[in-house]
């Protein structure tokens, strides 16, 4: 019998007072009683909007109907028909401007929890199924993937279960991307990222770790060494600062380093492991997106007392998810909106303080959202010893200064051709931040996908 609740079956979480001092997953899932009832609420819509939504298709009804009937194996071996990554999907892709926002049940309530039934489906499989020995005839083509992020894994497995013979190159000791070093422990644990790499393996996948291409090897040395095609997914890993007075003083991090330092190097677990992250009393991170909270409520968890989101705009505008804001606000993380930084004033080579400005909202610029504009007479100084800069990201240049043939934007990112992933480069293609600049896991994992068909068809015609 259908569940016509109009709002989502609500979802076990950390209480805000504990989470905000440990790094365990803040959100502990559905039991199997709990994502049944959610799953009743699905309608099986007969034109099914939730899937144009989604950038990687996945069979939405159907594998939430499968968790209706108490089918959680079978439902997630639905999901995996279209996307290889669901656990990390179901805990990190924007659904509310996806699917769950195409969902007809969102008109006149709550849309279904498409998200966190993935990944209950995704955690289910993990800890009761044996995943079957996967078998595929080798084609004899060999494809070079460069970096292991959402877009290549997406692209090398793709292209792993087609036969190709697929060699991920990965310039960090672990493999992973953006899924270990940027997003943190609490949202996506790394153990479920290690998981997904362990099954890309058992496809036959090789990686090479501590693999800096443009320095060890060209991408055409690649194509020159035996390599068919390669695919570059090196994501946008290069920072991006305001370049104002006193950035380089020390206790100013780009929230890359920061992030970094605390999720793939473990820093909130100094002095078990080497490397520590200083964090002073008070911490104010610039900028209102994802990156942000993520910086924000990682500096909270290692001990600061008040951490500031300074952004420019109001919260309207601001890009982070609902649902990421919402955690932060109730972690403690204090919202300075229509702010902007001056300069940062330092002591000793150290922060100590930092010059802010009021803002007002003016029309609509080019990104849609409500200019920024100066309120004359506003300035003031937050009392900060450590700023972290999560104002964006671009793509590193070592690819493009070392590729000949490699048509690039004028700002860094890969031009390719944006219904296969082809560069100006024949045998060449090109798919996530490294193309676009940051953006979303899922869609990273779309271009890769979409890479990975005009590859298989470039080589076998």
């Amino acid at each position: 019998m259908a569940n016509m609740c109009p709002t989502k079956t609500p979802i076990p979480e950390q209480q805000p007072e504990v989470r905000n001092k440990n790094f365990e997953e803040v959100c502990l899932g559905y039991t199997p009683e709990q994502a049944i009832e959610e799953a009743k609420r699905c309608l099986n819509c007969k034109n099914m909007p939730c899937i144009s939504g989604c950038p990687v298709n996945v069979k939405i009804p159907e594998f939430i109907n499968l968790i209706a009937e108490g089918e959680f194996e079978k439902a997630y071996l639905k999901i995996t028909e279209t996307n290889s990554l669901p656990a990390v999907c179901g805990r990190v892709c924007p659904q509310e401007s996806q699917c769950e926002g195409k969902c007809v049940r969102g008109i006149k309530g709550e849309s279904v929890a498409i998200g966190k039934l993935e990944r209950f489906a995704a955690d289910y499989y993990r800890n009761n199924c044996t995943p079957e020995p996967f078998k595929v005839e080798p084609n004899g083509k060999k494809v070079a993937v460069i970096g292991s992020g959402p877009a290549s894994l997406s692209c090398g497995g793709d292209l792993a279960k087609k036969g190709y013979s697929v060699t991920v190159f990965e310039a960090f000791h672990t493999p992973g991307g953006v899924l270990m070093y940027g997003i943190p422990e609490f949202r996506l644990p790394k153990d479920i990222v290690k998981n997904e790499i362990d099954n890309l393996k058992s496809l036959g996948v090789d990686i090479e770790l501590n693999m800096v291409i443009g320095k060890i090897l060209s991408v055409d040395e690649l194509l020159e060494n035996g390599y068919d095609a390669v695919f570059i997914g090196t994501g946008a890993g290069l920072p991006k600062f305001m370049q104002i007075e006193g950035e380089d003083l020390n206790g100013v991090y780009s929230a890359n380093e920061f992030l970094t330092r605390i999720n793939l190097m473990k820093a909130y677990k100094f002095p078990e492991t080497d490397t520590p992250v200083k964090v002073g009393k008070n911490v104010a991170v610039v900028g209102g997106g994802n990156v942000a909270m993520d910086a924000a409520r990682c500096a909270k968890r290692l001990g600061a007392e008040n951490v500031y989101i300074v952004y420019r705009r109001g919260e309207a505008e601001m890009p982070a998810r609902a649902e990421e804001i919402h955690h932060a606000k109730e972690e403690g993380i204090i919202f300075k909106n229509l702010t902007n930084p001056v300069r940062i004033l330092g002591n000793n080579g150290w922060v100590e303080g930092m010059e802010c400005i009021e803002m007002v909202l003016g029309d609509a610029d080019s990104s849609g959202r409500r200019r920024p504009i100066v309120k004359e007479g506003s300035q003031h100084i937050i009392d900060v010893e450590t700023v972290i800069m999560a104002i964006g990201q671009s793509p590193n240049p070592l690819i493009r200064n070392t590729t000949d043939g490699l048509d690039v934007e004028s700002w860094g990112g890969i031009i390719t051709d944006s219904e296969t992933g082809a560069t100006s480069k024949p045998g060449v293609y090109a798919g996530g931040d490294a193309v676009t600049g940051a953006a979303t896991v899922i869609l990273a994992m779309g271009a890769g996908k979409k890479a990975a068909k005009a590859i298989d068809e470039y080589l076998m015609n």
